[in-house]
């Protein structure tokens, strides 16, 4: 009975081992193929050695064996564990139960049930591990995740985006192996069908098995290149090329080609650079920090390999500009190669000897794992220039505006300034006081330049009159009316003092205007100096756009000479003459339109073997147009065969191909139909219009 208990766990350790080693066996079918077996055989072996170990059965002792006698047998008394003492040790009573032990212990017919509970279990989950691994091989899809993107291994689901093919019945099988270039990370993938969808120089390997010993077997490429595959045993034959462009082949062997398969290349694309900030234009005025930070993102379909900033710095004016280029590095690591990168960078203006006046130019450039590049549009960053912002250069000379204003908002940006040096010095009182008084000051210039845009004053007036006409006792006052509704060029959006564009411009300064008396009103002059700056620059640029210079033009005739003045000689006019080569203009889709009449007439008849040149010539065109797009064009070549193949009636499907193909590849017509009608001079006008144009 021990030596039957310990086979029994020994036999259900194994079960749970073969359980385990079906499920790892079915499911590396798919993740780990061809290490199916290696797999299944690692993990039998672990889960029996854990499993006996954990158990250890052959350390089952006999007073195990005689607990679980006593337990399920009650003739046994439960004193079997006398029948193991040796018998010098046994007292009379025990003796005699012992004899009696024998007799009862010889006539039991099986051993204990908890003897098979184990090998119970482990049958069961053998059998259920048996069915779930059938289930994964028949009807599981599994997916591999390789170089942190989701990729699809399977020659399952490679396979079903493909079209149904035709083979020629020569052919036993064929295994197209696809080797995508190093830099697209991708694994190798193989397929049973001829269609070809690969990476743009991806290596196809073709294993093309016979059924019959044949001669010569090649790969016919857009009706034009030709491979040979090579063969030792006259069945197996065997080819590589490396794809890098759209098309169609065929097989042909001992002579007959099979049909048009497709080959389509998926390019890789050019990184997409996306700038966050800055803008693509940016300026930094006095009083702001002269930084520039950039903030882009970085996509590509494989990998982005490297991205840097290619910037040059313009110092001076006039002739004496000069130029610096210099290169910056993103702070973050491109040795993952990932899809994705979120890059910043903090430039400081600074600390690149740039001064007031100054400019920066600058674009980003991205480079894939394909050493393909990518580049973003020229940002610019421009340093404001305080010393020819507050000089007074071109302020009396200029035109239709008053200098005054513009002193007004320069000596404001003066006393701010000196306002910040004495700050230290002064009371708070005190500078409280300078400060609502640059406020005050501030206000009346906003004030002043608003008469431009027919602002009166801030009293709110105008809402007031508004409601005195909904009153009852003002109904039919056709003055007020009049007054409320008519345009009034003292009105802020009617004004028309000023062109769009100047009183677009004019608002803005107004704003900065009223932002920088806000700070003022605050005691916060340093706040306000970016905001006085600006309007000064607004101004500035203001005043430069009304000036305007245009050149006077007129006509310079050549001199008169008198000696041939009014002598009448005429001999050296001659008439003009225009002399023109016409040239036969030579339609290149004259093949093509005959060809769909003859399409249409093989409604009725017979192709003619005239037809049949026609359609010949047309289906080179068309091979032509397939070898660039496949999927559009090579239906239509394969139809047009077919219809030179039949003796009979022409299948409607293939001439609705054909004919869609046709119409496709031909241009747009310029004269499109449209509506017409008899004018009142019966086409007189139009005629003589005509003739006037030639």
């Amino acid at each position: 009975m021990r030596q039957r208990y310990i086979c029994y766990q020994l036999a259900a350790g194994v079960f749970v081992a073969i359980a385990c080693a079906l499920l790892a066996g079915s499911v590396s079918y798919y993740l780990l193929p061809g290490k199916t077996i290696i797999a299944a055989i690692l993990v039998f072996l672990t889960v029996l050695a854990v499993v006996t170990f954990i158990y250890r059965p052959w350390k089952t002792s006999l007073e195990i064996i005689c607990r679980y006698l006593n337990f399920y047998f009650p003739q046994l008394e439960e004193s079997s564990q006398l029948i193991i003492k040796p018998a010098d040790n046994l007292n009379l009573l025990e003796r005699l139960q012992v004899s009696k032990l024998e007799t009862a212990i010889l006539q039991l017919s099986e051993e204990p049930a908890a003897f098979m509970q184990q090998l119970k279990k482990a049958a069961w989950l053998l059998a259920g591990a048996l069915i779930i691994s059938i289930a994964i091989l028949k009807l599981g899809k599994f997916s591999k995740i390789t170089g942190g993107a989701d990729e699809v291994n399977t020659n399952q689901s490679t396979q079903k985006n493909l079209p149904p093919e035709k083979v020629l019945p020569q052919i036993d099988g064929v295994l197209l192996k696809i080797a995508p270039p190093a830099y697209t990370r991708k694994t190798t993938r193989t397929q049973d069908k001829f269609t070809i969808n690969a990476e743009e120089g991806a290596l196809v390997s073709w294993n093309i098995s016979t059924n019959i010993d044949v001669k010569d077997v090649f790969l016919l490429f857009n009706e034009r290149e030709k491979i040979a595959l090579s063969s030792v045993n006259k069945t197996d034959w065997q080819a590589r090329r490396i794809i890098t462009k759209p098309g169609f082949y065929q097989v042909s062997i001992n002579g007959k080609s099979s049909d048009l398969y497709q080959i389509q290349v998926i390019k890789d694309a050019i990184p997409v650079i996306h700038i966050k900030s800055p803008k693509q234009y940016t300026h930094i005025d006095a009083g702001e920090a002269q930084r520039v930070a950039i903030n882009t993102t970085v996509t590509d379909d494989y990998g982005v390999n490297n991205a840097q900033i290619f910037a040059t710095i313009a110092k001076g004016s006039g002739e004496s500009v000069k130029f610096k280029d210099t290169v910056f590095s993103f702070n973050t690591p491109f040795s993952a190669h990932s899809r994705r990168y979120d890059l910043q960078r903090t430039i400081d203006l600074p600390k690149l000897n740039m001064e007031p006046g100054d400019e920066l130019y600058f674009y980003i450039q991205a480079l894939d794992t394909h050493q393909q590049k990518s580049r973003t549009d020229v940002l610019i960053v421009s340093i404001q220039d305080t010393a020819q912002l507050l000089s007074m250069d071109g302020i009396v000379a200029a035109a239709n505006i008053k200098p005054e204003y513009f002193r007004s908002q320069r000596q404001i940006i003066l006393d701010t300034e000196k306002l910040l040096k004495e700050k230290d010095s002064l009371s708070t009182a005190a500078f409280k006081n300078r400060c609502n008084e640059l406020g005050t000051d501030q206000k009346l210039l906003r004030l002043r330049y608003g008469k431009f845009l027919g602002e009166e004053d801030e009293s709110g007036t105008e809402g007031e009159d508004n409601q005195e006409i909904g009153k009852a006792e003002n109904f039919g006052n056709a003055k007020m009316v009049m007054d409320a509704f008519t345009d009034k060029h003292d009105n802020a959006e009617d004004a028309t003092f000023l062109e769009p564009a100047a009183k677009s411009q004019l608002k803005a300064t107004l704003n900065e205007m009223w932002k920088a008396e806000l700070r003022l009103r605050l005691y916060k002059p340093q706040d306000a100096l970016p905001f006085e700056y600006k309007a000064l620059r607004l101004l500035k640029d203001l005043q430069q756009k009304s000036r305007s210079y245009v050149a006077k033009t007129n006509y310079n005739p050549p001199p008169i000479k008198p000696e041939k003045r009014l002598s009448g000689d005429l001999s050296k006019i001659a008439e003009p003459v225009n002399q023109q080569k016409i040239k036969p203009a030579t339609d290149k889709f004259e093949i093509l339109k005959k060809a769909a009449v003859v399409l249409e007439h093989s409604k009725h008849q017979v192709l003619t073997l005239a037809d049949k040149r026609i359609l010949e010539l047309a289906a080179q065109q068309l091979a032509q147009q397939a070898s660039t797009q496949p999927g559009i064009y090579l239906k239509a070549v394969s139809a047009v065969r077919r219809i030179l193949a039949y003796n009979k009636q022409i299948l409607a499907s293939d001439r609705a191909l054909v004919e869609k193909a046709i119409q496709r590849s031909l241009p747009e017509s310029k004269i499109k139909p449209s509506a017409t009608g008899t004018t009142a001079d019966m086409g007189l006008g139009q005629r003589y219009f005509n003739n006037l144009n030639r």
